[in-house]
């Protein structure tokens, strides 16, 4: 007998704590985890908010991070420890239930240094969960309840750019280089480079590149890249590609170059539309070598010949001038010889009379 009562006793007692345990552990009647934001830029802040269903007196709640994304700020509604990859937040009530909380909340900043998209899980567990006045235990969230947030830079456009110098002349090779660029691009997987071009009735128009196997390709027929796309993003990004263009007609083409997402379906990532006009070869005229005509050549040539004459004709009267000796010469002495004789006879003549008077 006294066996049976010591075995009822036992039965009762397991029985009456399964009872408690029941009434007293109780799950909570939700809790709701939200941020404020859903993607938070380089040195933004983003905070985690969590609504308890229920009043509280106690509450120890852990909010675990990355902590090569985030850094932590703040937190309210407890004492807050961080250990560098979790936020825990203990609260309690020593009033004896007089100022319960039925929310807490934490603050993060994205690192500064971030330089592409960053998916990232805010996970929040919790445990010694207890109304106000401790009377009643609510069971532990061990499981995480994850938010799931972006950490990522504030994105910069791609932007398409062609550019060449000089004219564009038919059927005549042109170099061009094809520029996409950013100042903070958008990190995509797999891109491809594609064209259309718009051109004059009858005309065609190619811009011919070569790959690193050097195969040609004509980004307007068959694009630019590996099939399943290439990559593309960061910082300061410049993909840039020498083609060169061939257009076999005169006349205005308007080409479209864009930038593609293999991984979302081709959609248009970046795009540009260029107006070209392609010009004629200019032709060099050569002007015509006009005949001599016949009278003027005779003229001129009888010019000439008289013009040599005429001075052959000075050149001999100088030569005979020089040259000719006269037949008589002047009789220079006699006439000098005469004057003499005849002073000398009157002197004579003279001084003859002169005796005489005397």
């Amino acid at each position: 007998m006294k066996k049976i009562v010591n075995i009822v006793a036992i039965f009762l007692v397991l029985f009456l704590s399964i009872l408690t345990t029941e009434i007293y552990a109780t799950p909570i009647s939700s809790i709701d985890v939200t941020t404020d934001k859903e993607t938070v830029h380089p040195g933004e802040t983003i905070t985690l908010n969590v609504k308890f269903g229920e009043e509280l007196g106690a509450y120890t709640v852990d909010v675990a991070y990355d902590n090569k994304i985030l850094e932590y700020v703040s937190a309210e509604g407890g004492t807050a420890n961080d250990n560098g990859t979790r936020i825990r937040v203990y609260f309690f009530d020593d009033t004896g239930g007089s100022n319960p909380r039925n929310n807490m909340s934490v603050t993060f900043r994205a690192k500064a240094d971030l330089t592409t998209s960053n998916p990232t899980d805010l996970s929040v567990t919790a445990e010694g969960l207890a109304n106000p006045d401790a009377s009643i235990s609510y069971d532990d969230i061990t499981v995480p309840i994850d938010k799931s947030i972006i950490a990522e830079p504030v994105y910069v456009d791609y932007s398409v750019n062609l550019s060449y110098t000089g004219d564009i002349i038919v059927n005549e090779e042109k170099d061009m280089k094809l520029t996409i660029s950013s100042t903070m691009g958008k990190n995509y997987e797999h891109t491809r480079i594609i064209g259309e071009a718009t051109t004059p009735s009858g005309a065609t128009a190619k811009l011919l590149a070569i790959d690193g196997q050097s195969l040609e390709h004509d980004i307007i027929q068959s694009g630019w890249g590996d099939a399943s796309g290439d990559p593309i993003g960061g910082k300061d990004v410049v993909k840039e590609l020498a083609v060169r263009g061939l257009f076999n007609q005169a006349g205005d083409y308007s080409i479209t170059l864009k930038l593609i997402d293999r991984d979302n379906s081709d959609a248009e990532i970046a795009s540009q539309t260029f107006q070209i006009s392609v010009k004629e070869k200019a032709t060099v005229t050569v002007p015509e070598e006009k005949p001599i005509e016949e009278n003027q050549g005779n003229q001129e040539s009888t010019e000439t010949t008289e013009n040599n004459n005429e001075q052959n004709n000075t050149t001999n009267i100088n030569e005979t001038q020089t040259n000719e000796k006269p037949e008589t010469l002047p009789q220079t002495g006699n006439t000098i010889y005469l004057s003499i004789i005849g002073i000398i006879s009157i002197l004579i003549a003279s001084y003859i009379l002169l005796r005489k008077k005397d």
